[in-house]
């Protein structure tokens, strides 16, 4: 197969969808360009299972899987029950097969995919907002809300991936300029995960980049 990500069809999807569900974005596409420059690595890597935590509108799991094939299981995660329903219709409008639960982070999946998942992507709520903005009654507000610093999210995040990672995975997080960069490199660190950027770019007010942690090999 060619190391190529095809953007995948949401024709499928309306405005009445995007009222609830995160439109894909600059974050989105940036994402997609950043796992398609990953594509010879994550086959070297011979992934069995790849989750995707906060799929909104499905675009970048189902352009993975669109890609790689069925040689992985996909799995894709959303606390949003709307983006849940849309991602599920993404992959059946473009013919590929995810697994999609409908929780916060991993939520109770964790038992069952503790240290079994090769690949994770998380392109979280990174916007720096009041806690109060975080409103679990508001699904949109829950795709780019992120409290202090924009790190409420991703911030509970990092000390699960050592329990949700299996010993050669790789973890590629999408994060902005006031989501201080070297902050979290550091609390992965702690947590003996090594990152760097892999692709980086200016979009309107937003300085965008993605991160791609491997674990500290002993």
């Amino acid at each position: 197969m060619m190391d190529k990500i095809e953007t995948p069809d949401l024709s499928h999807l309306n405005s009445t969808d995007y009222e609830n569900v995160y439109e894909p974005a600059e974050d989105s596409f940036l994402m997609l360009d950043a796992l398609e420059s990953e594509i010879p690595f994550i086959k070297s890597l011979k992934p069995t299972i790849c989750l995707e935590i906060g799929s909104g509108s499905g675009i970048v799991l189902t352009g993975l899987a669109k890609c790689l094939g069925s040689c992985c299981a996909y799995f894709s995660i959303d606390i949003n029950p709307h983006a849940a329903q849309v991602t599920r219709k993404t992959a059946c409008k473009n013919s590929v097969c995810l697994e999609v639960v409908n929780c916060d982070l991993v939520g109770p999946l964790l038992p069952q995919i503790q240290n079994k998942v090769d690949m994770l992507v998380f392109n979280p709520p990174y916007v720096p907002t009041d806690e109060n903005e975080i409103d679990p009654l508001s699904p949109i507000a829950l795709s780019w809300a992120g409290g202090f610093r924009g790190r409420t999210v991703m911030d509970r995040l990092f000390p699960l991936i050592p329990q949700i990672m299996s010993p050669s995975g790789v973890f590629y997080l999408l994060i902005v300029k006031e989501n201080d960069e070297e902050d979290i490199l550091n609390v992965m660190k702690s947590f003996s995960w090594r990152g760097s950027v892999i692709i980086e770019r200016k979009a309107g007010r937003e300085f965008l980049k993605v991160l791609k942690f491997e674990r500290v090999k002993v």
